[in-house]
C-alpha cells in the first residue's frame, strides 16, 4: 500500500512540475505548448515554405486592405468572440473546401491569385492553412505569425 501511495505522490509531483510552466510562466513566448514537439517542428518547417509576416506588417494590411482577403482560420465561436476588422471566417479544418465559394469565385470566375492573409489565435493554424491553400493552387497567400491576444493588447481593433 505504501509503495502505491508513494508512486501516486511521485506521479502527481512530476505532473505538477511538468505543467507548472504552462500556468505560471512570466513570458508567453517561453511557454511550451501542451502538444508534442513534433507539431512545433512541423509548423517551423512549413514556415520556411510560405510567406509569413508579423503583426506590425499585418496591421498595415488591415489599415489599407484594398482587394486583399483576411481570413480568420479559428473556429466560429472564437471568431465571434472578436476578430480583426474585415476578416472572414473560414475554419482551418474546412479551408480547402470553403475557400472556393467564399472568395475564389468557383466555378464561374475562379481566381487563385488574389491576396490572402491568414491568421488565428497563436499562429500555428494560420501557417498550416496558408501552406494548404498554396498546395491547392493559391499563389498569393501570406500567414500572419501573431497571437490575437497580442493584437488586442496593442490596442488594435476587434470586431464582434
Amino acid at each position: 500500500m505504501k509503495k502505491g501511495l508513494l508512486k501516486l505522490i511521485i506521479t502527481i509531483f512530476s505532473f505538477v512540475l511538468m505543467f507548472s510552466g504552462l500556468c505560471f510562466a512570466e513570458e508567453p513566448a517561453k511557454v511550451s505548448f501542451p502538444w508534442p514537439q513534433s507539431i512545433n517542428d512541423m509548423v517551423n518547417v512549413v514556415k520556411g515554405q510560405i510567406k509569413v509576416i508579423n503583426m506590425a506588417e499585418f496591421k498595415k494590411i488591415v489599415d489599407n486592405k484594398g482587394d486583399a482577403y483576411i481570413i480568420d482560420v479559428r473556429e466560429p465561436a472564437e471568431f465571434a468572440d472578436g476578430h480583426v476588422p474585415g476578416a472572414i471566417n473560414i475554419p482551418r479544418g474546412l479551408a480547402e473546401f470553403m475557400i472556393w465559394k467564399a472568395i475564389a469565385g468557383f466555378p464561374d470566375k475562379t481566381k487563385t491569385d488574389m491576396k490572402i492573409y491568414t491568421y488565428c489565435k497563436i499562429g500555428g493554424r494560420s501557417i498550416l492553412t496558408a501552406k494548404a491553400l498554396k498546395d491547392i493552387g493559391f499563389t498569393n497567400v501570406t500567414a500572419v505569425d501573431m497571437k490575437i491576444a497580442d493584437w488586442a493588447k496593442a490596442g488594435h481593433p476587434l470586431d464582434r
